[in-house]
């Protein structure tokens, strides 16, 4: 990467949790923006969250290892390609107690032995550098053998958010091996929004591939906050403020604008702005809005393959063409609709 474009990326990542410096903001930064070898990452923050009843703070390799393992496994099921190494024994082992050819206490020695060799080293660094919260220490080589939650991750885990941590860290995961699987070039992988059932999936050749919830893909990206006024939104589907999926640009624009069922186009927003009182409805949101999506957009850009890849496609290789597209949508809507909107903000700036 030349170094104008880590320069770019440092500054849009630092700016995601630097905004708003709150723990769930790091923690997002973590899951959404961290380079991705294999997907270790992602099954040690679903280990984390199961472990938050612990009433120990440090927690033993052996006692990690069982669901880590276990989260590995249950992936390599669905997509066996876990890394973009050619090779990796711990893989192999995981692979092969699925297989039956090795036993579940053979699996979890090698998994304490192979497994954490890098995940736990790397887990906190994002743009090639180490955020300035950590949410576990390393004491491996210390007499519990393990790691010690922090006084950060216990607070975190009693965040309103946190409920959601775990469907946006299981959507993460999915769009990334699913690229990984397909072995695709970047340029060729696209995904595409299922407005009926609410899911994004690729089409590949004569198959369609359903990767995951929308909800969980965009929510970390929005910080669990409304699109529009900033209200505290969930994608767990029992709460009462379940996010509904929206288009900035309303749909009735579909014959004008390209690829408007896009992912640049799609957000979260709370009941009351999408279809409440006073809601959005069709009608096109102001321009302050309009940068707020530029913003949004930006961090999937800085993110990994493959929705960076989608969105590039839909909207352009640079960001001022990205602007221009976003401009040129809005001229046009404005045109079509006249009519703008912006609700009363339910709280701070988060973009």
């Amino acid at each position: 990467m030349k170094t104008s474009e880590t320069d770019a990326l440092g500054g849009t990542l630092s700016r995601f949790y630097e905004v708003e410096p709150s723990l769930e903001n790091y923690w997002r930064a973590i899951i959404l923006f961290g380079s991705n070898v294999a997907s270790y990452k992602f099954a040690l923050a679903k280990s984390l969250y199961e472990l938050t009843d612990s009433q120990a703070d440090l927690i033993s390799l052996d006692t990690l290892a069982e669901p880590f393992a276990r989260h590995i496994c249950e992936h390599l099921r669905a997509s066996p390609r876990q890394t973009t190494s050619r090779f990796s024994q711990f893989l192999a082992s995981c692979a092969d107690f699925n297989n039956g050819v090795i036993t579940k206490e053979a699996l979890l020695k090698q998994t304490v032995r192979l497994g954490f060799q890098n995940v736990i080293d790397a887990f906190h660094n994002v743009s090639r550098a180490e955020l300035g919260c950590r949410f576990f220490l390393d004491e491996r080589r210390g007499p519990g053998n393990g790691i010690r939650l922090t006084e950060a991750f216990f607070k975190l885990a009693e965040r309103p958010d946190f409920v959601d941590f775990q469907h946006e860290t299981e959507a993460r995961w999915r769009l990334v091996e699913t690229a990984w699987q397909e072995g695709l070039s970047r340029n060729l992988l696209a995904v595409q929004h299922d407005n009926d059932i609410g899911s994004l999936f690729v089409q590949m050749k004569d198959r369609r591939v359903d990767i995951t919830s929308c909800r969980d893909s965009l929510n970390g990206y929005q910080k669990g906050r409304c699109f529009y006024c900033y209200d505290a939104i969930s994608v767990d589907s029992s709460a009462r403020n379940l996010a509904d999926v929206d288009h900035f640009f309303p749909w009735c624009l579909r014959r004008e604008l390209p690829a408007i069922n896009g992912i640049w186009n799609l957000v979260l927003a709370c009941t009351d702005c999408n279809r409440g009182e006073g809601g959005k409805f069709e009608r096109v949101p102001t321009l302050a809005l309009l940068e707020r999506l530029h913003a949004r957009n930006e961090y999937f850009i800085n993110s990994h393959l493959p929705i960076r890849e989608t969105l590039i496609q839909q909207t352009g290789k640079t960001e001022p063409q990205r602007q221009q597209f976003l401009q040129g949508c809005y001229t046009v809507a404005k045109t079509r609709i006249i009519h703008t909107w912006q609700p009363q903000s339910k709280g701070g700036s988060t973009f």
